[in-house]
């Protein structure tokens, strides 16, 4: 399994977090297999070692729940809380281990949140905010990749620092921004207000402008939503199409299909109208038992035209921009000629 599908099996496994009762009971069950997926061995101890002791100051014995190892030095440490516990009163425990550690790593969690923390604003000490934060019941595949830094295949303290900055920076631009669109301050009205308000914003012209740009925020929301769904349903009818164009005959049905004289001729008119634009050797054809199929580089998804040709009438079928076949009804192969710039352009397409 990927890591995606690891994340998911132990995603799945916080159903059944009530049945959980204690610290220990969910760094089994949700945080050693959490490090597992990211390949550490949880069972050697000269890689991941549990109940790492930090000597702080005159405090010694003091214990991290896990420190990460590799070439003999702790690089992760791992503080665990119970499922239910809320990890905003736990960070402070964590900041005085990562203080006197080798670490460059700190990860706080309670199975479920995971928190990130490096030292990206003074060497040494551990940052007040988190540079990467999932819920793993909804982690997105953006944090996903992140996640991959950290596996141990890929894991290089000094790479993950270059991009932890800007991913904590974007992350706290994100929070900022959503309070603001949600509920937007003063600040942010006058900002915009002023550039659109012919006079002084006043006080009532202000609070008039907070409930206009909540208005406006949702209105250009929706309207992104509205035009990425428009998208996401046009290329879907797209693979539609592709899919019915590169429909092939099925293993059982080869033995019937019979190429004709008539087909192989209509496809040398083909041939001969491309060679206008493109080699005559990167034209090719299929044959199926309702059609004849020329392509470009034999590519199933460069269907030139489809030439049906053994009934009562005879068609042959073109495809529009959006690769949508359209049947013309021809009287004879030298009518193919008529369709010379269709086929033209459908060959351009393609070489954009």
């Amino acid at each position: 399994m990927d890591l995606k599908d690891q994340i998911k099996v132990i995603a799945d496994r916080t159903k059944h977090k009530d049945q959980i009762q204690t610290e220990e009971a969910t760094k089994n069950a949700f945080v050693m297999p959490f490090l597992q997926s990211l390949g550490y061995d949880v069972f050697n101890p000269l890689e991941v070692v549990p109940e790492f002791i930090a000597d702080i100051g005159i405090k010694k014995g003091e214990k991290i729940d896990y420190a990460i190892f590799k070439d003999g030095n702790p690089t992760i440490l791992v503080e665990c809380k119970h499922w239910a516990q809320n990890l905003n009163i736990h960070d402070g425990q964590l900041l005085r281990y990562f203080h006197v550690s080798k670490a460059k790593f700190g990860i706080l969690t309670n199975g479920i949140v995971y928190r990130f923390y490096s030292d990206l604003v003074s060497p040494n000490k551990m940052d007040e905010k988190p540079f990467l934060e999932f819920n793993i019941i909804d982690v997105k595949d953006n944090q996903i990749e992140e996640l991959k830094k950290f596996h141990k295949t890929n894991f290089d303290a000094e790479s993950i620092v270059n991009t932890a900055s800007e991913l904590k920076f974007m992350n706290e631009l994100k929070i900022l921004l959503n309070l603001e669109l949600t509920n937007p301050t003063p600040e942010f009205v006058k900002h915009f207000a002023k550039q659109v308000y012919p006079s002084v914003v006043t006080a009532k012209i202000l609070e008039q402008f907070t409930e206009l740009t909540k208005k406006s925020v949702q209105q250009h929301i929706s309207d992104l939503i509205t035009e990425r769904l428009k998208t996401a349903l046009s290329k879907e009818d797209e693979k539609i199409n592709e899919i019915n164009i590169s429909i092939e005959p099925n293993l059982e049905d080869i033995s019937k299909i019979n190429t004709t004289g008539e087909e192989l001729e209509g496809f040398l008119i083909v041939k001969t109208i491309l060679r206008q634009k493109t080699p005559a050797t990167r034209v090719t054809y299929r044959d199926a038992q309702s059609y004849f199929a020329v392509f470009l580089d034999d590519n199933n998804r460069k269907a030139v035209c489809r030439l049906y040709l053994n009934g009562g009438k005879k068609y042959i079928g073109t495809f529009d921009e959006n690769k949508k076949e359209i049947k013309n009804e021809i009287g004879n192969l030298d009518e193919i000629f008529n369709y010379s710039d269709l086929l033209l352009k459908t060959i351009e397409a393609y070489e954009k």
